[in-house]
């Protein structure tokens, strides 16, 4: 099982990845807003501005501060770089 490093030290199954997004839309807004009042979202973003919302197969929706691109990138196995300081403040 590949686990993905979404910042912070978070980890997710990458199996269980369905979609990265970014926050911006409104679409992805109500998606977040309805996972909250449905208990189903986890905030993974260490109290940094969320920069990306996964979800997930079990339909819970995932915030990560970092953006979809770097995400993207550790899931197919482009990104090997140590974690920056902006995931160790």
């Amino acid at each position: 099982m590949l686990f993905v490093n979404i910042g912070f030290g978070n980890m997710v199954a990458g199996n269980r990845i369905v979609a990265i997004s970014s926050p911006e839309s409104s679409p992805i807004k109500r998606l977040v807003q309805d996972a909250k009042e449905e208990g189903r979202v986890i905030d993974a973003s260490c109290g940094h501005k969320t920069k990306s919302v996964i979800i997930t197969d079990s339909e819970h929706v995932i915030l990560s501060a970092l953006t979809t691109e770097k995400i993207t990138d550790r899931l197919n196995g482009v990104d090997d770089s140590t974690p920056s300081d902006e995931e160790t403040e």
